[in-house]
C-alpha cells in the first residue's frame, strides 16, 4: 500500500511565520504552497520550494481566495471569471518560482472557503477547473472528495487525487464540515490515528453523524497551521510504515482515467 502524506505550508507572510515548515518538509511527500492570496509572499514561497526540491517532496499551488486577514476561510461573492484569472494568476505565480529552482510543479489544490464552494457547488468547479486545465493539463487536481471537482476535472482530461484530511470532519455527502461548527476540526491525536487507520485498514470515515461513508483516497492531509501538525505527521507517518505501508509524492501514484485517481 503507497499513499502521499501532504500539507499546506508556506503560509506566513513578511517576517510572520505559520507552522513549522522545516520539521513538516522532513516527514511529508507532497506540499501544497501558498500562492501570495490568503497567505504567502515571493520569498516564503522561494524559499519553500527550495526546501521541498531538497527533500524530493512534490511541490502543489494551494489557490485560495484574496484573503490574508481571514486566512482565506472567509466566504467571498466574486464573479466567477475573475476568480477564474486569480486562479491563473495563482498557479503562474507559484510556477515561476519553481521553474527558476530547477524544479517541477506537479499539482494544486483549493484552499479553504474557495475549496469546499467549488467542492459544493458544479457551477463554481467548472470554470475554476477550466482554468486549470487552460494553464496546464498535466497537473493533478488535489482535492477532498467532491463529485463537483470530480465532474469539472473528466470533462477537462484532468486527473484528481482524492485527499483525506485527517483532523477535519465530514458530513454524509463526504464534503466537509464547515469550520466553525462544533466538532468541525479534531485536534486530539489518539482520534486523528484512529481516524487514519480506519480509512487505511477498512476504506472509510466516520461521518459527524456516525456514518462510515467509503473513500478511496489517494493523500492524506494535515494542516501546517494546526496545533501539533509536526506530531501528527510523525504519528501518521509511523502508523503507514508500521503497516507495512509506503508514503510517496502524489505525482507517483496517480493512474487511470482523467478526474480519478487511484494509489
Amino acid at each position: 500500500m503507497k499513499i502521499d502524506l501532504n500539507a499546506d505550508l508556506g503560509e506566513g507572510y513578511g517576517a510572520w511565520s505559520m507552522g513549522d515548515d522545516d520539521a513538516l518538509l522532513g516527514l511529508v511527500s507532497s506540499a501544497n504552497i501558498a500562492c501570495g492570496f490568503h497567505a504567502g509572499d515571493p520569498l516564503i514561497m522561494q524559499r519553500t520550494v527550495e526546501s521541498a526540491k531538497a527533500r524530493g517532496v512534490d511541490i502543489g499551488a494551494h489557490v485560495g481566495f484574496p484573503d490574508r486577514q481571514g486566512f482565506g476561510r472567509r466566504v467571498m461573492q466574486i464573479d466567477a471569471t475573475e476568480l477564474a484569472a486569480m486562479v491563473i494568476y495563482q498557479l503562474g505565480a507559484l510556477a515561476g518560482i519553481v521553474r527558476a529552482a530547477g524544479y517541477r510543479m506537479t499539482h494544486m489544490s483549493f484552499h479553504g472557503a474557495l475549496g469546499n464552494m467549488a467542492a459544493a457547488n458544479a457551477k463554481l468547479a467548472e470554470p475554476l477547473v477550466r482554468a486549470v486545465a487552460a494553464f496546464d493539463r498535466e497537473l493533478l487536481i488535489v482535492s477532498s472528495s467532491s463529485r463537483a471537482i470530480e465532474g469539472a476535472a473528466a470533462a477537462c482530461g484532468l486527473r484528481v487525487a482524492t485527499t483525506f484530511l485527517a483532523d477535519r470532519a465530514y458530513d454524509d455527502d463526504g464534503l466537509l464540515v464547515p469550520r466553525g461548527t462544533a466538532g468541525a476540526v479534531i485536534h486530539d491525536p489518539a482520534l486523528v490515528l484512529e481516524r487514519v487507520q480506519r480509512l487505511l485498514c477498512d476504506g472509510v470515515v466516520i461521518t459527524a453523524t456516525g456514518r462510515a461513508l467509503p473513500m478511496q483516497a489517494t493523500s492524506i492531509l494535515l494542516h501546517g497551521d494546526t496545533p501539533g501538525a509536526v506530531e501528527f505527521a510523525r504519528t501518521i507517518r509511523a502508523a503507514i510504515e508500521t503497516a507495512g505501508g509506503e508514503v510517496a509524492p502524489v505525482s507517483r501514484l496517480i493512474t487511470g482515467s482523467p478526474g480519478r485517481g487511484r494509489s
